[in-house]
């Protein structure tokens, strides 16, 4: 199987034009990338991590963050963790501790911490995506972080729906 790659945005569905009542049923898919971020990143006096680059519209749907090897070594504590942009390291996100176990974190704990204002629609030009990792209490010696970001590919404007020229 092969892997097609569409400028989008994407929008599926059977019916393209009307209104629900008279069968409108298309829909834009939730599109994700994801970025392995490796123990050395996480210290206790990080650097921002650009882990993704998301297309001018787009709405960030939410985080998801999965330790693959558990977060240990010099009396490492807990892992605090934003999501931004290189000029601002918590504009989507607010501090979370992501915890040492290899394990997802919950969804309701990364969903909570969700800068929604900065999230419906992340602007009129593509946008990287960066990551803060922070170390509590030491430099860890191990461990593995796999971040995924789903998102939704809008019109640069951030619309949804196509104009009568571009469907």
């Amino acid at each position: 199987m092969g892997i097609s790659t569409f400028s989008g945005p994407l929008r599926s569905g059977t019916v393209r034009f009307g209104t629900l009542a008279s069968g409108l049923n298309t829909g834009i898919p939730v599109l994700t990338q994801s970025a392995t971020v490796a123990f050395g990143v996480l210290t206790t006096s990080p650097t921002a991590q650009r882990l993704f680059v998301l297309p001018a519209g787009s709405k960030i749907v939410r985080f998801t963050v999965e330790k693959t090897t558990a977060i240990s070594g010099n009396s490492v504590s807990a892992v605090n963790t934003t999501f931004g942009t290189s000029a601002s390291a918590n504009a989507f996100s607010t501090t979370v501790d992501i915890g040492l176990t290899t394990a997802q974190t919950t969804r309701a704990i990364l969903d909570a911490a969700l800068v929604s204002s900065a999230t419906n629609n992340i602007g009129t030009t593509d946008v990287p995506v960066f990551g803060t990792f922070t170390a509590v209490t030491g430099n860890p010696t191990a461990g593995a972080v796999v971040v995924t970001i789903e998102y939704i590919q809008r019109s640069s404007n951030g619309a949804t729906s196509p104009s009568t020229f571009n469907v």
